[in-house]
């Protein structure tokens, strides 16, 4: 298992100056946005259709000694208004016909999320079973929009030997490992996780004991943390919607790697993964806003090249 990073954190810098602070901080592989939600700062899909300038982005990270983890488009490929669908759509296939081409073995985006019927404008997130319109939303958005498109996009990318790793996140359709695991039952094995257990902590799920869970449904990681704050709780519960900068009043806040849990649980993480067959990359996602992105980033490195590149122990006196 190595540390990467995801690289919109550092998009205000080019690649090369990119690369070149990472190789500083002991890191060599990149998680690199190539449109919607993380923008396309380092990685352009136009070099789909630029020989040269694919040669020489191959070059570049070569050259610098980089691998890439994964290419990452999180959008709303099932956005209700058909326009912006057919744009994030439009970048996930370039995605992966561009991480086909690079030997990338891994695409990261968001399930998405319908609207509750043909004529909506906006997304409808479904969280609670009653009052019983809400079911009958969920079981439209499931059978007549998730899974026709699921099941052809993760064909297509089954057929360019890429496979796409939804990140389970609360306002899309996949955002816990049941909804996960449905969307693999109805896509198949070429669909799976980017597995962020920020996003399993304030949701009150477990995210080692969700580990054992997805198993071999776990295709890449990101590495960041969640801090709960006991006192906002019992006012808010867990669906927070106030800003995620006022820190002060909200329940819960996106924190750098050891700000929300410590050194023990990471490393129970790390080797839970190990235990279920995940020996890749945990790349480092900063979202923390009481942080830098510089303080964010070195933080979490240190942090995590203290647990993933420990020395094994010495053997035991009776072997």
């Amino acid at each position: 298992m190595r540390i990467g990073v995801f690289t919109p954190l550092l998009s205000q810098l080019p690649l090369d100056d990119v690369l070149k602070k990472l190789k500083a901080k002991g890191i060599d592989t990149v998680e690199l946005g190539t449109g919607n939600y993380p923008g396309d700062a380092h990685c352009k899909l136009s070099m789909l259709d630029d020989a040269a300038a694919l040669e020489a982005f191959r070059k570049k990270l070569a050259g610098h000694g980089f691998s890439i983890s994964a290419l990452s488009c999180h959008g709303n490929p099932l956005h209700p208004d058909p326009e912006r669908a057919r744009h994030d759509q439009e970048v996930s296939r370039k995605t992966i016909e561009l991480a086909s081409r690079l030997g990338v073995p891994v695409v990261v985006d968001f399930s998405g999320c319908p609207g509750d019927s043909p004529g909506a404008k906006q997304p409808n997130w479904v969280t609670c079973p009653w009052p019983p319109d809400y079911l009958e939303v969920l079981k439209w958005q499931w059978n007549e929009v998730v899974a026709p498109y699921w099941t052809k996009h993760a064909a297509f990318a089954r057929e360019r030997g890429v496979k796409i790793a939804i990140e389970m996140h609360p306002g899309f359709v996949v955002y816990s490992p049941e909804t996960m695991l449905r969307l693999r039952s109805i896509a198949g094995p070429t669909v799976g996780c980017n597995y962020d257990p920020s996003h399993m902590f304030w949701q009150a799920i477990d995210p080692i004991a969700a580990i054992r869970l997805l198993g071999d449904a776990i295709f890449h990681v990101h590495a960041k943390d969640t801090q709960i704050y006991e006192r906002n709780l019992p006012l808010t519960g867990v669906l927070d919607t106030k800003p995620y900068t006022d820190e002060r009043n909200r329940a819960w806040i996106f924190r750098t790697c050891g700000y929300g849990h410590g050194a023990e649980w990471w490393s129970e993480f790390a080797s839970t993964l190990r235990m279920y067959g995940y020996d890749y990359v945990l790349s480092i996602e900063h979202e923390d806003s009481l942080l830098s992105p510089e303080e964010g980033l070195t933080k979490a490195a240190d942090f995590l090249n203290r647990i993933i590149l420990r020395e094994p122990p010495a053997a035991a006196w009776w072997v």
